[in-house]
């Protein structure tokens, strides 16, 4: 009788291969430290990161209140960064693959579907500014743009001249889509220049319409009390946890190409926390020199760009914010997306096509809403989706680190039949541990959009919904790691039992 190891492998399943889930070759693993630092300093240089640390200013800290927990948020993030993005450097699989370790080979789909909808959230955002930015540019030219009879409910905040732009603009992303992201590379190349450039421009003018960093540093908090200052700092810090999480889970994409697993932690260490830290200290002086300057804090740069006098130095900042943005977009949140949902379905759905879903999820989230005031972009978005994904990060480290102690069956990764197949292609100690660690912060969510009363929810819920991603990340870590190992003990139990069983009748064999 042929013996197991003499059977050849069997070819990975065709619904679970394709060239950009196969494990990346050694030949074409050449990013060193500088492509990752590279990498997150592109990253970090965007209108969001700007917005992240002037809503903090905005929300009541001053610049070294701010600066701290933009940094610690950073730092902490950058764990689970690494110790995921482990996996991708040795083994040279993307996410969705090596989420199929701990959820199975179907189950996966599900943590690569949640990152898929939260990426859809970016890109509304991402166009928005785009479109706002546009909008800004074209009242300039146009007045009449910003009376334009009222066209949607009082309830949707949005006025029709700038609905008009976005619309103009979220079809321009779409047109990209079409022609394929080939096409916004030289935005790309045009957006590494641009933003560093502007952003010290903008610090510069800071400076000097604020009469020196004196002035604008010596900003006060104005918070009156600890307990205030306590009460704004942890959701903040969560917040700032959750800007990243998403990259968090899906790092292995861009650890698969690293030449040594030195060489994407120190890229990391080194691009993550600098750049973001670094960039919102521009966010930080120029949110608190338009409290100097103007008497108000403007936590958003396109309205404050729109504030300058010349119709045509405005006019090129909105352009280029537009252009930069568009470039950011596509290449941040469209790519990953669409691909997660064309692996979802690969017959039925193409890239393309996943793209246009991206597209239409991304308006129907109202981003103009989340991002009307500083607390809808932290506590609304920032923190809420954080609890999704914490959950995803604490079962996939537990998994990998100890359940199975950093060993991976690459060729079973890619069966239905094999040690990840689980039952019917789903893990459901995952499933579970997923759904028990968000659910503690289902309540304090729904207080937070307003959806229930505070009065009416338990108080210490509420509460939670403060560490939303460290809660989800220890709960759905803990549970999955009990509910493995139980599922360990009775598979180790009914292998005993049917050994025993047996035992009997090969001794009347013999």
């Amino acid at each position: 009788m042929q013996t197991t190891q003499s059977l050849a492998p069997e070819p990975p399943a065709p619904g679970l291969t394709s060239p950009d889930l196969a494990p990346t070759p050694l030949a074409e693993r050449t990013w060193g430290t500088g492509n990752y630092a590279a990498l997150w300093i592109s990253m970090s240089l965007c209108i969001p990161t700007y917005m992240l640390a002037s809503s903090l200013i905005e929300g009541g800290m001053n610049w070294w209140q701010a600066l701290l927990t933009i940094f610690l948020g950073n730092t902490i993030v950058l764990v689970p960064m690494l110790l995921n993005g482990r996996a991708g450097a040795q083994y040279g699989i993307p996410f969705p693959v090596f989420a199929r370790a701990s959820f199975g080979v179907r189950g996966a789909n599900v943590p690569a579907l949640l990152r898929a909808i939260i990426a859809c959230g970016w890109f509304g955002i991402q166009t928005w500014i785009g479109g706002y930015a546009l909008y800004q540019m074209a009242v300039l030219w146009v007045p009449g743009l910003a009376t334009l009879p009222p066209v949607f409910p009082a309830s949707w905040a949005l006025e029709t001249g700038p609905a008009l732009v976005f619309l103009l603009f979220w079809l321009l992303n779409m047109y990209v889509v079409y022609l394929g992201v080939e096409s916004i590379r030289k935005l790309l190349v045009f957006k590494a220049f641009f933003l560093p450039v502007a952003a010290v421009a903008l610090l510069w003018w800071a400076i000097l319409a604020g009469n020196g960093l004196g002035p604008i540093l010596a900003q006060p908090s104005k918070f009156t009390s600890s307990a205030a200052f306590w009460a704004f700092f942890f959701p903040s810090l969560t917040g700032m946890v959750g800007f990243w999480a998403t990259l968090s889970l899906n790092i292995p994409d861009f650890t698969r190409y690293a030449t040594s697993q030195r060489a994407q932690q120190m890229g990391q260490a080194l691009g993550l926390p600098t750049s973001m830290t670094l960039f919102s200290f521009v966010g930080v002086v120029v949110t608190s020199a338009t409290f100097v300057i103007y008497g108000k804090t403007i936590w958003d740069p396109v309205v404050l760009a729109a504030k300058f006098e010349s119709k045509l130095l405005v006019s090129a900042a909105m352009l280029a914010v537009a252009l930069s943005t568009l470039a950011t977009n596509i290449a941040a949140n469209i790519v990953s997306p669409a691909n997660d949902f064309a692996n979802f379905s690969p017959t039925r759905i193409s890239f393309k096509t996943g793209g246009y879903i991206t597209g239409v999820l991304g308006v129907l989230i109202f981003p103009w809403k989340l991002i009307a005031d500083p607390s809808g972009y932290i506590f609304t978005w920032l923190v809420g989706y954080s609890g999704l994904l914490g959950p995803i990060g604490g079962i996939m480290i537990v998994d990998y680190y100890l359940v199975r102690q950093q060993q991976l069956s690459v060729p079973d990764l890619y069966q239905y039949r094999g040690r990840y197949a689980y039952r019917n292609g789903y893990n459901l100690a995952a499933i579970a541990a997923l759904i028990i660690g968000i659910l503690p912060n289902i309540p304090g969510f729904l207080t937070a959009i307003g959806a229930l009363d505070k009065g009416a929810v338990w108080p210490a819920l509420v509460a939670v919904y403060n560490y939303a991603w460290f809660v989800g990340f220890l709960v759905s870590g803990g549970v999955y790691l009990v509910l493995m190992r139980w599922q360990t003990a009775s598979q180790l139990h009914a292998l005993e039992t049917t050994v025993a069983h047996s035992a009997p009748s090969s001794s009347l064999a013999q």
